[in-house]
């Protein structure tokens, strides 16, 4: 079982720029695949990034793509959100999500996913 605990969220001028975290406990980091997904009030929670277990392959919601990059380093149980150009829609709560895979495959539905963190605000200003 692992604990993700997220971190680096805030307020942020459109066009500006954050870099989420998200550490992970445990010793098996390097067997799960990791995601990041966001909710907005009111809305459903929905995928914005994820990244296999070696870190070969992302995915990318098209909402963001071009803007955010998802990385890992296996070796400090780490996975980051770099994100860029915000806009005032990606306002939302920002959680860090993980399960168990060591295959390539990228999984993007949030019931795909068994452990969560307790999330992150992130506000766009206009």
């Amino acid at each position: 079982q692992v604990q993700l605990v997220e971190s680096g969220g805030g307020l942020v001028q459109a066009g500006g720029s954050l870099r989420l975290s998200c550490a992970a406990s445990g010793r098996t980091f390097d067997t799960y695949t990791m995601a990041w997904f966001r909710q907005a009030p009111g809305k459903e929670r929905e995928f914005v990034a994820c990244v296999t277990w070696s870190g070969d392959n992302a995915g990318y919601a098209d909402s963001v793509k071009g803007r955010f990059t998802i990385s890992r380093d296996n070796a400090k149980n780490t996975v980051w959100l770099q994100m860029v150009s915000l806009k005032p829609e990606d306002t939302a709560v920002y959680y860090c999500a993980g399960r168990i895979s060591i295959s390539e495959t990228l999984f993007r539905q949030p019931a795909q996913y068994a452990y969560w963190g307790q999330g992150t605000q992130v506000t766009v200003s206009s």
